[in-house]
């Protein structure tokens, strides 16, 4: 049997039940025994929570919860692995957040340069449920000195280590899928083409693609107390084929009024910049629920790192009025071919990707059970247009 696998086997036998004081210090000394490899292999299949909960301080006795979060969070951070830090921060995370806590996510992020940190907030965001990024530093840290001392470094590092990608931003309801305004596709209809237009803003238009798994969704949909609501809208897009995303959700006393919308969603994307500004940013939303407005702010606000915005045209809106948003950065679409070709030309995605999401609009359109076939016929209509602008930058097949 191997070193570290006798030690795990041990660290779970002191865990059984509860822990007294002097099994927390054969705790401690078997962790602090480690090397960096077998430190890591520990933490990763020992439950952290767990760990957590059973090393504590005494009013009367040893500190051995500090003990702990200082060797680990502190004196051998540098030893962690990436998915060990995160799995560090959901421990921390769970519950209420003591000053203790605080501190050691502190730690956590300020140990971090550039490129890491940068996949650490990743990890942070690609957990899969309501606990993401924002809900920890806008939400779980209370300490207002700690959370300024989180963002300045995340600005520093951003300055010294640009990503060179886009975070791609996206509304729900009527661009997603069908469920608000637009009576042209049976309702709960997954738009065709809208998630290999996502994958195609995702990857970026260059030859190398992206890292994936930069989508966000930015939505009016509200989030309860404990994110169950938001948990749910995870798990119905993972259903719908969206394998990773974030959440950011709106407030109960937003839903009424585009004005509201825009405005709860500007909130929050005010907030999701600070945790990512060394990335650039591209919205796609819809011409039913304020996202024109919410566009038009987020272009005003941050004109060198909101690229573009895509809006899902639900209301007819007339062509004189988009050809004026146009010249904004904010295109108007009818169908994600048209939607793609808008995006090529302003550089955010690649002239293969047009082609990708041209086949699978095209594809997806066909599987779409309507009503009538005048309804089917005027999406034709629609993606035919479109197809032929797409043709004129890549032959579609």
């Amino acid at each position: 049997m191997s070193n570290a696998l006798q030690k795990l086997q041990q660290l779970r036998s002191l865990m059984t039940g509860h822990t007294n004081r002097h099994e927390e210090r054969r705790i401690l000394d078997l962790l602090g025994e480690t090397t960096a490899a077998e430190l890591n292999h520990l933490l990763l299949n020992v439950d952290l929570e767990a760990l957590l909960r059973d090393v504590d301080d005494r009013v009367v006795g040893p500190d051995h919860r500090t003990e702990l979060l200082e060797s680990l969070c502190v004196k051998r951070a540098r030893e962690l692995g990436l998915p060990v830090r995160a799995s560090l921060v959901t421990a921390l995370q769970k519950g209420k957040t003591e000053a203790l806590a605080e501190r050691m996510l502190r730690a956590l992020f300020l140990g971090l340069p550039g490129r890491e940190l940068t996949e650490f907030k990743n990890l942070l965001d690609g957990r899969g449920n309501s606990h993401d990024l924002q809900q920890l530093v806008f939400h779980d840290i209370d300490d207002a000195l700690i959370r300024q001392d989180i963002l300045t470094h995340i600005h520093r590092e951003a300055e010294l280590a640009p990503s060179g990608e886009n975070k791609v931003l996206s509304d729900i309801d009527d661009t997603f899928l069908a469920n608000w305004k637009d009576t042209r596709y049976p309702r709960k209809t997954i738009y065709p083409g809208v998630l290999q237009f996502y994958r195609e803003l995702d990857r970026g238009p260059g030859l190398i693609p992206g890292r994936e798994g930069d989508l966000t969704f930015i939505s009016a949909r509200p989030q309860d107390p404990l994110g169950l609501i938001e948990d749910r809208t995870l798990a119905t897009l993972r259903e719908h084929g969206v394998s990773s995303a974030v959440m950011l959700s709106g407030a109960f006393t937003h839903l009424l009024g585009n004005a509201r919308i825009a405005a709860m969603k500007f909130e929050n994307f005010s907030r999701y910049i600070q945790l990512y500004p060394e990335y650039g940013f591209v919205f796609t939303g819809d011409s039913g629920q304020g996202d024109v407005v919410f566009g038009e702010q987020l272009l005003s606000s941050w004109p060198e790192q909101v690229r573009a915005v895509f809006i899902h045209d639900v209301v007819d809106t007339p062509e004189p009025v988009r050809l004026s948003w146009r010249d904004k950065r904010v295109f108007f679409f009818d169908t994600y071919v048209g939607a793609a070709v808008e995006a090529f030309s302003v550089g955010v995605i690649a002239r293969d990707g047009v082609g990708r999401v041209a086949l699978a609009t095209r594809e997806e359109l066909a599987r779409v059970p309507f009503g009538s076939e005048a309804q089917r016929a005027a999406r034709l209509a629609e993606l035919e247009r479109d197809l032929r602008r797409a043709e004129a930058l890549l032959p579609v097949r």
